[in-house]
């Protein structure tokens, strides 16, 4: 058995969760996996991923488990009530090879929001370990502790570097749990100053580490249905999050329009209302800067902003972002697969990505445009029209 508990997921889903449950506890929603990998077949995987999956939807949250989400500030009694009756339900997921016969498989999550949004990180979680389980019968962990040392050598003995700090993100692509574990607690040990903390709720609770993360791209994705009309979805999306939240948790994505649709809609009142803003896709330095000089526009000092950075990080590009924007803002980093998939190996690039909501399409048109995800290409060019965004 892979997944252990229910916590073993990252700490933004139970966020979104807790909004789903008090804003949109009836949205219906699709959510669809891709592995971006060419050439990876994962259909002789299929029946194990399914035997997982059944073994995922047999567990329960635990006292000990309810108590800590309990202990987390922003996490309210409600909601912790409802994941003690909560329980994840096999007829709401479907794993099948694609009718394509390319080696690609079809896993589809369809139903209630509420019920499952716990699906994506353990399920991808699932298909990483499953898929080097069969392919590396001897992990080189030795090459795997190597590289995570030199990699903390970077940070721990250059003395311009004392106020970085990184978390992990790495649950979703993760090698394996065991793989998982052994990175966080060699984190904790040997590089204390600059390890902020884990997006990993269980290992969270375990290790006494700060649980990090606020929204994903399916809570605003999803609120292009449930808002009150497309071009305000984003506005929309803030304003219920902050009504939610009441200041908590104030970090904005900002790329699930691109960047320049974000900055039309984060004016002043977002500017000072959030603690800042994270970047996932498109030129990092580019945004960093462009962001700084958006705080600036709206008269908002941004030495007092933080400027998350998460897209395909590794150390040499946190060292070189750190030292751009360190007197300017605040900044932090986000570090996933170089984390906690790096034994080198070539790490599978899944992802699963909500499609629908209440039957409608729902799409993300990201700075990287091969991170776009969506099968109704009409709804993607009409979404590039409503919010001015070239093709590309």
């Amino acid at each position: 058995m892979i997944i252990h508990s229910l916590l073993d997921t990252d700490l933004y889903k139970f966020t979104m969760m807790q909004v789903v449950l008090h804003q949109f506890p009836g949205a219906e929603v699709e959510y669809k996996f891709k592995c971006r990998n060419e050439d990876i077949d994962l259909v002789p995987y299929i029946d194990t991923i399914r035997q997982e999956i059944a073994a995922l939807c047999s567990l329960r949250f635990k006292e000990e488990e309810l108590a800590y989400l309990s202990s987390l500030r922003f996490i309210k009694s409600d909601f912790v009530d409802f994941l003690g009756l909560f329980q994840l339900n096999e007829k709401y997921i479907t794993v099948a090879p694609s009718p394509l016969q390319n080696g690609e498989i079809e896993i589809v999550v369809k139903g209630p929001w509420l019920h499952t949004i716990l699906f994506e990180v353990p399920v991808l979680a699932i298909v990483n370990e499953i898929y080097f389980h069969a392919t590396q019968h001897r992990p080189d962990y030795t090459e795997g502790r190597i590289r995570l040392r030199d990699k903390m050598a970077l940070i721990t003995q250059n003395p311009a570097l004392v106020g970085c700090n990184i978390a992990d993100y790495g649950t979703r692509r993760r090698f394996s749990h065991k793989w998982h574990a052994e990175v966080i607690a060699v984190l904790k040990e040997d590089m204390p100053a600059n390890f902020a903390g884990t997006s990993n709720v269980l290992f969270a609770m375990q290790y006494g580490l700060t649980p990090l993360g606020t929204m994903a791209h399916e809570y605003l994705q999803a609120c292009q249905s449930l808002g009150p009309r497309l071009r305000d979805c984003q506005i929309y999306a803030l304003e219920v999050w902050a009504r939610e939240y009441r200041g908590d948790l104030g970090i904005a994505l900002s790329d699930i329009y691109g960047f320049d649709a974000f900055l039309a809609d984060f004016d002043m009142y977002f500017c000072k209302l959030f603690d800042g803003a994270r970047h996932d896709s498109g030129d990092p330095f580019e945004w960093g800067e462009r962001l700084i000089q958006h705080y600036r526009n709206n008269r908002v000092d941004p030495s007092g902003k933080v400027l998350v950075f998460s897209d395909a990080l590794d150390f040499d590009k946190v060292v070189a972002l750190y030292l751009r924007f360190k007197d300017r803002a605040k900044v932090a980093f986000g570090i996933g697969t170089n984390l906690t998939n790096d034994l080198g190996y070539t790490p599978l690039q899944v992802v699963m990505k909500m499609v629908r909501c209440n039957g409608q399409p729902v799409a993300k048109l990201s700075d990287t445009p091969s991170k776009n995800m969506c099968d109704d290409e009409a709804y993607m060019n009409y979404l590039r029209h409503v919010f001015e965004i070239k093709s590309s």
